[in-house]
């Protein structure tokens, strides 16, 4: 198949390329380089990958990017709540007006794999369900369930309410709340932290990337519906996750009583309707870490690994 990843420079992007490669797929790239683009230097040697320097927000550099595509992965926004929060204009006008380009230039006979998130559930006391009403807290989350929703609506859609993301990526990330924590306890030997009863749900970045390569191979079950994605095995509360981190980095953790966190999230999930189809998560959080404590050895500095 001919399929396009928007953003696929990014944290998910990088790790689904080698899968879809691998996989016979051709590859083409749209992206602004907003993070650069030395990661995508060992793909250009593969006949099946193009890349072309673009902006979601250009509906001819859309155009010409999905011109030929079957399928387009839809990755391209400013993800999560400190960039968000940082620009927000920036972030309603590539994360939705982005995505009604795409919307508007695409056909219904182009399959789109949309990467949405569990912020759109916000804080919610029960297990989270596709059925569950969202709740955004976050500009983050409230422009993903706008676009979400559009998609649904308006194409042929798949998509994917993603736990949040962990793990090593060629284009790292390290202001993901795991990532962050294993590099601070690493770099500082100490960690603080705010409401750490709050629950959260993980997925390693290879098993996001993985999950793709399903919603391809089994699009005719799935097509217009949306998918929690993620394992129940990987729901944890905050303080959890502090101490497998702190068990294998020595550092100290200080749970403030005072203080708080500012993004609110605070939800357990369930991802019955995805596994009973098939799919399944294969990285553990503790595998994650080991990863991170070994990759962070070579990290001089967390700047080019934000989204911030």
């Amino acid at each position: 198949m001919n399929i396009t990843i928007t953003g696929g420079a990014g944290y998910v992007g990088t790790t689904l390329i080698p899968l879809l490669l691998n996989s016979g797929h051709k590859v083409k790239i749209l992206d602004n380089l907003m993070f650069g683009g030395d990661q995508l230097l060992p793909f250009f040697r593969n006949l099946n990958f193009e890349f072309q320097k673009g902006d979601i927000r250009n509906k001819e550099d859309v155009k010409k990017a999905v011109k030929n595509a079957d399928v387009i992965i839809h990755l391209a926004a400013i993800v999560g709540y400190p960039a968000c929060r940082k620009d927000p204009q920036l972030a309603e006008s590539v994360n939705v007006e982005g995505t009604k380009i795409i919307s508007s230039t695409i056909s219904k006979n182009q399959l789109i794999l949309y990467g949405s998130t569990g912020s759109n559930y916000g804080s919610v006391e029960e297990i989270c369900t596709e059925e569950t009403p969202l709740n955004p807290l976050s500009l983050y989350g409230q422009t993903k369930t706008i676009a979400e929703a559009y998609l649904l609506e308006c194409n042929t859609t798949i998509a994917y309410r993603f736990a949040t993301a962990f793990g090593v990526s060629p284009r790292l990330r390290l202001d993901l709340l795991i990532n962050d924590f294993t590099y601070k306890a690493l770099s500082q030997g100490y960690l603080v932290v705010y409401e750490s009863h709050f629950m959260r749900t993980f997925i390693h970045v290879t098993d996001m990337a993985r999950s793709f390569l399903f919603a391809i191979e089994n699009q005719e079950k799935m097509k217009g519906q949306v998918f929690n994605v993620g394992s129940e095995k990987l729901n944890y509360s905050k303080k959890e996750i502090c101490e497998l981190i702190s068990k294998k980095t020595n550092a100290y953790v200080y749970y403030a009583n005072i203080g708080e966190d500012v993004d609110k999230r605070n939800y357990t999930v369930s991802y019955e309707k995805i596994n009973k189809l098939g799919f399944s998560t294969s990285i553990t959080v503790e595998e994650g870490i080991e990863e991170l404590i070994k990759v962070l050895v070579v990290i001089d500095s967390k700047t080019q690994y934000s989204n911030v």
